[in-house]
């Protein structure tokens, strides 16, 4: 059983979110996969969505459906949405976390304000200080 589970999750790697096929994230980078059950041939995974309005559910359910329901030890294949789990950047692979990330880590902001590009440093008349 355990065995099969790896190979679902390997061939899950290979379904993309729609929101996220640009940058290469599968379903399983993403964190979008809760768990995964084998009972003989019949293959379940349990799905949590990175948002309750997402417009990709049905077309995701199905891929993950289709992608499983492919291999050649799975007879029927199941996808449930899991409403009551809610999705969070924690559930990121390091893979998605470095290619999603806008901004840099947090203990590396200082706090200030980053100029807008092209900004020009002012002098403050009172003092003479140049100030960004």
């Amino acid at each position: 059983m355990q065995q099969m589970r790896t190979r679902i999750a390997e061939a899950l790697g290979e379904v993309y979110d729609p929101c996220c096929e640009e940058r290469g994230l599968s379903v399983v980078d993403m964190g979008l996969i809760e768990d995964i059950q084998v009972s003989g041939e019949q293959a379940t995974v349990d799905l949590v969505l990175t948002s309750g309005w997402c417009p990709f559910m049905v077309p995701l359910v199905e891929a993950i459906r289709e992608r499983i329901a492919s291999l050649p030890a799975v007879a029927d294949a199941e996808v449930r949405v899991v409403w009551d789990t809610a999705w969070s950047s924690d559930r990121l692979s390091d893979v998605a976390r470095e290619r999603l990330r806008f901004l840099p880590p947090p203990n590396q902001l200082t706090g200030q304000r980053p100029e807008p590009p092209g900004a020009q440093p002012t002098v403050d008349p009172r003092t003479a200080e140049v100030t960004s």
